[in-house]
């Protein structure tokens, strides 16, 4: 497994979300993005994940009041997959981008079509 402290990890992942094309940057609202050593202890492969209402699911009316929805990228799951820091860099770019697509109302069936997944 290759190491990348955590202080850097958080930096790709905040170079991938500004890879995030403008226009699609702009409708991103009320949302939280936290970084974990650790996945849950019953998803230990588990990358990424995506917690809330998505957009498509949200009526202007009915959605007030929620707390942020959150993504949350797990670093060590991430590492314990890649064997080299170029594969990091491309690892957590697809796992941002595949988190922010569930945020948008993609399905994963969708997202790994897309190759975010």
């Amino acid at each position: 497994m290759i190491e990348v402290d955590p202080d850097h990890f958080e930096e790709l992942v905040g170079y991938a979300l500004d890879m995030i094309p403008d226009e699609l940057a702009k409708m991103i609202a009320n949302v939280v993005v936290l970084i974990e050593d650790d996945s849950p202890p019953d998803s230990p492969t588990l990358l990424g994940l995506y917690r809330g209402i998505p957009l498509t699911e949200r009526g202007s009316a009915t959605y007030s009041g929620f707390l942020p929805d959150s993504i949350t990228i797990y670093r060590r799951p991430i590492l314990s997959i890649c064997h080299s820091y170029e594969q990091v860099i491309r690892q957590v770019r697809i796992t941002v981008a595949h988190e922010v697509g569930h945020y948008f109302g993609i399905e994963e069936d969708r997202l790994h079509d897309l190759g975010y997944g």
